[in-house]
């Protein structure tokens, strides 16, 4: 944490890095982030307080102990113990999209290569404690990919619509702003495009904002400040004045502990599920022009709070509560573009446990990355030249 009374500067030039740390820190980064979040998803701080004898500090076990399987019968899953949970399995479905790929993608690659991924192919399930496919994994919001596009045959690019409006897109698109490394407004348009066979209204538009905000803190010169700026930059209608109050909020607050209840407070009036996260109000999750996801505003807001730095903002967006395993894969991303070191510890155990390669989607979405922008710069060379013999202008000008 940022000790009480010193200035936050945000990361500083002992973190600066290059593509493949970058790239490395946002993916492991978020896992991390998801792990550390999963066994007290749902809850408000207070309870998370009363369950574990003060703020969660690291990695703990299951909410109900040795009960996980049975305490809740719809959402069967072990969570805790560094588990990681859908987050980081679609996150890793869709660097395996792009490593298939091998160029940008858009809402017709999650209907060709995303569905197909999580219908067909098993692979080690964390929560599940088995093999098996990724979709038996999937909660609602995320089935409807299949029901839509495998079943329903329903155009991609507007798959999304009819869907609950939440995090479900956003919570795994940090791969595109990775892809679009340093340019917020490619991965934005990116993303919305990407997101539109999953999600419609907010939840599309939180997904275009957190991929800028993921491609805006791989900038040499990133801060939080200018991750927050890129948002707002590109950010439309609820989700726009949702990150702005919540992050006019953060600046005030320099430790997660007072930032919790006065983030909440800001983001509520744009939140629609309510403030019982379990019992959601009757208006929630529908499209709206004037409403925003409470995930990205608030991980946007402890970016804040923390200077930057992973550890405190994983640990301030996981005793938040509520979704907090998507707010800290959110913020735990955008740290670790930052530069901000994931704890060695946290990452070893949570790879142990979950029984997967954190650095291995990293790995291979570096590849590609690099690929995607030669191929970048030779589109755009081929532009200028069709451009400039057009009489337009020269390359030069």
């Amino acid at each position: 944490m940022t000790p009480k009374g010193e200035e936050s500067s945000g990361p500083g030039p002992a973190r600066l890095s290059g593509l493949d740390e970058r790239i490395t820190g946002a993916l492991v980064g978020a896992a991390v982030g998801d792990a550390l979040g999963g066994p007290v998803e749902g809850y408000s701080p207070d309870q998370i307080t009363d369950r574990h004898g003060g703020r969660v500090h690291g990695i703990v076990g299951p909410w109900h102990g040795e009960d996980w399987r049975t305490a809740r019968p719809v959402a069967p899953y072990h969570k805790g113990d560094g588990h990681v949970t859908d987050d980081t399995l679609m996150t890793h479905a869709l660097v395996r999209v792009y490593a298939r790929v091998r160029d940008h993608l858009d809402a017709y690659a999650v209907a060709d290569h995303l569905v197909p991924d999580l219908m067909t192919n098993p692979r080690w399930i964390p929560e599940l404690e088995t093999e098996t496919l990724p979709l038996h994994r999937l909660f609602l919001a995320e089935k409807w990919l299949v029901a839509r596009l495998a079943y329903g045959h329903v155009d991609p690019r507007e798959a999304g619509v009819g869907n609950i409006v939440n995090c479900g897109a956003a919570m795994y698109m940090a791969p595109v702003g990775l892809v679009n490394a340093a340019d917020p407004a490619a991965a934005y348009a990116e993303a919305l495009d990407v997101a539109g066979a999953h999600q419609s209204s907010y939840g599309r538009e939180a997904a275009g904002v957190f991929a800028a905000a993921v491609a805006a803190a791989t900038a040499p010169d990133a801060t939080p400040d200018s991750v927050v700026t890129a948002c707002l930059d590109l950010a439309k209608d609820g989700t726009r004045a949702a990150i702005e109050k919540v992050c006019e909020v953060a600046r005030g607050h320099r430790d997660f502990e007072s930032a919790l209840v006065p983030l909440r407070a800001a983001v509520a009036p744009y939140d629609t599920v309510g403030p019982d996260y379990r019992s959601p109000s009757l208006g929630a999750r529908r499209p709206s022009r004037l409403h925003s996801i409470e995930e990205l505003p608030v991980a946007l807001g402890m970016l804040l709070v923390a200077g930057g730095d992973y550890r405190h903002a994983v640990l301030g967006s996981v005793n938040y509560g509520r979704d907090c395993d998507s707010i800290a894969t959110m913020a735990g991303a955008l740290a670790g573009a930052l530069g901000s070191p994931v704890p060695e510890d946290w990452a070893k155990t949570v790879a142990e446990a979950s029984r997967l390669d954190l650095w291995e989607p990293a790995r291979a979405l570096t590849e590609v990355t690099r690929e995607i922008f030669r191929r970048d710069v030779d589109r755009r060379r081929a532009h200028e030249r069709a451009f400039a013999a057009l009489g337009g202008t020269s390359c030069s000008d």
